[in-house]
């Protein structure tokens, strides 16, 4: 755990944290709790449900790096362009402090390990629980890891670092876009909304009256509100698995994540199915694609009067509900 290995570093490593100033924890997860003092420390957090974790435990929270902080401490994410980037605008944001860069092999540490040591001046690394955890002190060695906050990518999307596809649309997402029928109609959501590729391509139907993007990535959805620019768009940046609609809607649409960190959970898209019929109206259809092993039907026999695939491949499948049994309100 990214805490243990810290708290090593701390207690037996040698890292000495500055006595004064915030301390700036990036990435961090909610589930490990604090290193140590609340009144000293930040949170940066731009994923929904680790947000609503962290306000549950009372811990001082913001969206992005502001500046002069004593100290800085990036837990690394999965993706090397975000963590690249992570690690610069610490550095940027540490003004002299201290930067820690905390990971698990799984996650790429040793890789980053290997180029910041190109870098910058190591002043002191532990291992400890399957990761590693250095330090250094902050210069101006790392501005060509700096990356923008959006950028477009090759087919003129705006897109982030971290997000997911940022390259162009997800192929299953294309899969279910073009199995969609012309017909839709109605009050409609896409749950799990992305950058908003998706939701480009539903809003085609005319029949569509609004469109709610429920996205639990912030950069994601900062890229939605620029990609998608119909008036009927309305954006969420919330916990697809929590959001409440004001009223039961028509039409749900999704292509629910199934993976936690690096580890495949179909628990996550089963929730998706299950928040999907709680905020459907009675005569409400769901449309989603998943994986062809992931195992959805019991999700949807339980919830739904009506389910079926109705097209596929060796990959994808393409499912649609329709009336759902019970309210999940």
């Amino acid at each position: 755990m990214s805490v243990e290995r810290l708290s090593f570093a701390i207690q037996n490593g040698g890292l000495t944290l500055p006595a004064e100033g915030r301390i700036a924890l990036v990435g961090a997860l909610a589930e490990e709790g604090l290193p140590f003092e609340a009144d000293r420390c930040e949170v940066i957090q731009t994923f929904r449900p680790e947000v609503d974790a962290w306000e549950a435990q009372g811990a001082p929270l913001r969206t992005a790096l502001e500046a002069s902080y004593g100290a800085v401490i990036v837990t690394l994410p999965r993706a090397r362009d975000l963590a690249e980037a992570w690690i610069s605008r610490a550095e940027a944001a540490a003004k002299g402090g201290l930067v820690v860069v905390n990971g698990a092999k799984t996650d790429g540490i040793e890789s980053i390990a290997k180029a910041l040591k190109a870098k910058v001046s190591i002043e002191g690394q532990i291992s400890k629980a399957h990761g590693k955890c250095l330090w250094f002190t902050a210069a101006d060695a790392l501005s060509d890891w700096a990356r923008p906050a959006m950028a477009r990518n090759a087919s003129g999307d705006m897109t982030a670092p971290g997000v997911f596809s940022a390259d162009g649309p997800d192929p299953a997402s294309v899969a279910l876009a073009e199995a969609l029928p012309d017909t839709l109609k109605g009050e409609a959501a896409d749950l799990g909304a992305g950058w908003g590729w998706l939701s480009r391509e539903i809003l085609k139907r005319d029949g569509i009256k609004t469109l709610h993007l429920v996205e639990a990535e912030l950069t994601a959805l900062d890229c939605a509100k620029i990609n998608v620019t119909d008036p009927r768009a309305v954006f969420h940046w919330a916990d697809a698995t929590k959001w409440k609609a004001a009223r039961g809607l028509d039409v749900v649409i999704m292509n629910p994540p199934f993976h936690v960190g690096r580890k495949a959970d179909p628990k996550l898209g089963q929730a998706f199915v299950s928040a999907a019929a709680g905020m459907l109206a009675p005569h409400g259809q769901l449309w989603m694609v998943a994986n062809r092993h992931l195992p959805y039907e019991t999700a949807l026999t339980h919830l739904f009067r009506d389910h079926s695939e109705i097209t596929g491949n060796t990959k994808f499948k393409i499912l649609h509900a329709a009336r759902p049994l019970r309210k999940r309100r």
